[in-house]
């Protein structure tokens, strides 16, 4: 088998496609306009999107990544690309859901590498520091290629009770390669009662970052478990890749795609295909709401690169988002 580190199978992928709506009162106060959040520079020079190119570069070849974003932001993405290498770009004709953006660039990967090991990365997080980010997404990889059947996302103890978050129920401790404990999945909880929310966190259960690693295979066996009139859409595109009718198959698919959801549709339909490594000694925050963007920057003695006076009038109201917990 080979080593995660040695970067041979290893693919990034990226995912870009949101309108970031959820924090879009407070971008428009800010900036005058509209932004998704993943475009955002709250804190340094880089965005978010950039920082997560930069950070999924650190550990797979940039020739071996694929972003996906919207069609409707093709000029955004090219300009904060401008400098900075992706492998593959590509442009979602319409959203249908999490599930049809985390299966559009994994058909490229496929098509050129239907062996490898990919890191899914969301764009719009913040972690912190990222060199400890980074040992846990190698471990989780390390797992994906020793256990090979099993989906690895990364987990958080949480630091306070939130009904509006993704949690994770771990079970028993899984044999693998590596220094973090990998355990089995018994149960996924999304948005869950006050109660069943106080009862995860007695049993240590553990947010759901969507940060995960895998093999092609697993992930596209899964799929077609789960959602096979999908699936048979992103085989035709996957026989169209490289050939003069791969734009207008990109195309035709998503005229009829299904919307399904990753998380509801795959992972809580097969818990049992699925492990959790906890994310350590890191801060990692899910920015869905302006004050957590606040929170998270205070935490790590950082001064926003917005004015404070864009969170002075009131915020309409909003739904929760995964969130910020650190262990130290």
């Amino acid at each position: 088998m080979k080593q995660a580190n040695s970067k041979q199978a290893l693919w990034s992928i990226v995912l870009a496609g949101g309108e970031g709506t959820r924090v879009g009162y407070f971008v428009q106060r800010w900036l005058g306009r509209q932004r998704p959040k993943q475009f955002c520079t709250f804190v340094g020079t880089r965005s978010m999107l950039q920082h997560t190119l930069d950070r999924a570069a650190r550990l797979a070849p940039v020739e071996r990544s694929v972003l996906v974003v919207a069609r409707a932001h093709r000029q955004e993405t090219m300009t904060q690309l401008d400098g900075r290498r992706v492998g593959t770009v590509l442009f979602q004709p319409a959203n249908r859901d999490t599930a049809a953006g985390v299966f559009l660039p994994l058909t490229y990967v496929r098509a050129r590498d239907p062996r490898a090991t990919v890191v899914i990365y969301p764009s719009d997080h913040f972690v912190y520091p990222e060199d400890k980010f980074l040992d846990t997404v190698r471990e989780a990889v390390l797992a994906a290629e020793r256990l090979h059947d099993r989906i690895v996302l990364l987990g958080v103890a949480p630091d306070r009770l939130e009904l509006d978050y993704g949690w994770i129920l771990p079970g028993q401790r899984l044999v693998h390669s590596g220094t973090k404990r990998v355990q089995t999945v018994l149960k996924f909880l999304e948005k869950p009662t006050a109660q069943q929310a106080d009862d995860a966190l007695s049993n240590n259960a553990l947010w759901n970052t969507m940060v995960m690693a895998a093999k092609v295979e697993t992930l596209w066996e899964l799929g077609q478990q789960c959602f096979p009139e999908l699936m048979e859409r992103f085989e035709r595109l996957g026989r169209a890749i490289g050939t003069s009718k791969e734009a207008q198959v990109l195309e035709a698919i998503y005229q009829t795609m299904p919307a399904k959801n990753f998380s509801s549709d795959l992972l809580q339909q097969v818990p049992d295909r699925v492990a959790v490594t906890e994310l350590t000694n890191a801060l990692w925050s899910d920015w869905g709401r302006p004050e957590r963007i606040v929170e998270a920057l205070r935490r790590i003695d950082r001064t926003p690169a917005f004015p404070l006076e864009a969170l002075s009038s009131p915020f309409a109201p909003i739904p929760h988002e995964n969130g910020l917990a650190v262990r130290v």
